[in-house]
């Protein structure tokens, strides 16, 4: 890569989201990593500065970057002064694109948090080839969507070997408040139902799969988890699909890999509630009146007190089942919508600026693009991994 002015960027550094990954940065970089903060607002990054030099006296000459999403020419700018972008601005289907495409041009690794299928199949389809070409790496998904599941399927596969066909699954229970930022993508993405589904099948139609070995994300039934105890709720989301890939990128994946998400309720009446209560926002999500006023009422750029989210909290357990023998595993944090998707983000990024990965390049999901490195890297950081039987 040519000589960056940075490191690693953070665009979006005044949202609530992008404050708490600088924040982090400013706790936990290590010296000398060339870093700085970006967004639209000279007046607000340099609030955000003065907010970080608190924290580090030395912040308070961080550089800022002025770059707007609707601005390709700014955007072109930041791709090419760093090795690494950062970027907490969504819904990505909306505002993601111009980004994705500089980096790809640039050969700049680039990652988010986005939980957004759509954007992450349309992104592949138009840029995967020009990025595999840069030898930039672009890594969708490095928040709670979907770090702890990938990372945790990945620490599950290596105890059950390469050999035989795994079945996993794996069942997420969480204490926390939903992120302005991951409510509106859910409501957006629940309204484009058909755009997700054919982005969906164009990618299907073009991307490789691997050769002698299989591996699918499987639709689980709901039900009552004999190991687990909890009643089974499957998950529509973007998780299953961002394992899977890792399994076929992966070998360690063994010759048939099936992986099926669920959430994890203590009750079947809780089960219950869980299912009309989404069922109930799908169809609001229909009606664009009803779905901007929903989304109106949980603002995106704002999140819980620093006390709120000392109280939260998240369990990811995989039942992963080979050859005749099963093996439990545990991935367990704090906060998931806003702490620990800070931490899971800036640590990517720490990963992929300063560590020795793999090589790979275009569309990569974490577990292909540094597992081994980002795993312990989070376990540092106070993240569990942890065999439970």
């Amino acid at each position: 890569m040519p000589a960056r002015d940075h490191d690693i960027v953070v665009l979006g550094a005044t949202g609530f989201t992008g404050e708490l990954t600088a924040a982090y940065l400013a706790e936990h970089a290590p010296d000398g990593l060339r870093w700085a903060l970006a967004g639209r607002n000279q007046g607000k990054l340099e609030q955000v500065r003065s907010r970080l030099a608190k924290i580090d006296p030395a912040l308070a000459g961080l550089p800022l970057v002025v770059a707007d999403s609707s601005d390709a020419a700014s955007l072109k700018l930041l791709a090419e002064s760093t090795r690494v972008v950062i970027t907490t601005v969504g819904p990505y289907v909306e505002y993601g694109e111009p980004l994705v495409a500089a980096c790809a041009a640039a050969g700049t690794d680039y990652v988010d948090l986005t939980g957004e299928p759509e954007f992450v199949d349309r992104m592949y389809l138009e840029h995967h080839d020009v990025a595999a070409a840069s030898g930039a790496r672009i890594v969708h998904a490095c928040g709670f969507d979907s770090i702890p599941h990938d990372l945790g399927a990945w620490f599950t596969v290596q105890q059950l070997g390469a050999t035989d066909p795994i079945t996993l699954r794996g069942v997420v229970r969480a204490g926390a408040t939903a992120s302005g930022g991951t409510f509106a993508s859910a409501m957006g993405a629940f309204s484009r139902a058909k755009h997700m589904r054919d982005a969906m099948v164009a990618r299907n139609k073009v991307e490789p799969r691997p050769v002698g070995r299989k591996s699918r994300a499987v639709a689980g039934k709901p039900g009552r988890d004999k190991v687990l105890g909890y009643w089974l709720l499957p998950m529509p989301t973007i998780d299953p699909f961002v394992v899977a890939r890792s399994g076929a990128a992966l070998e360690s994946y063994g010759p048939d890999f099936r992986y099926s998400h669920y959430a994890g309720l203590k009750t079947l009446r809780y089960a219950a509630g869980a299912v009309a209560g989404v069922s109930t926002l799908m169809v609001a999500a229909q009606v664009a009146p009803v779905r901007n006023f929903l989304k109106s009422r949980v603002k995106q750029g704002e999140g819980p007190s620093e006390q709120r989210r000392a109280k939260s909290w998240f369990t990811v357990d995989f039942v992963g089942e080979s050859a005749g023998r099963t093996v439990h595993t545990r991935v367990s944090g704090g906060d998931p919508g806003y702490t620990e998707t800070a931490k899971m983000l800036a640590e990517s990024a720490l990963c992929l600026a300063l560590d020795d990965n793999p090589k790979t390049s275009g569309q990569v999901t974490t577990a292909a693009a540094m597992a081994e490195n980002l795993l312990p890297r989070l376990q540092r950081a106070g993240m569990t991994f942890e065999t439970i039987a």
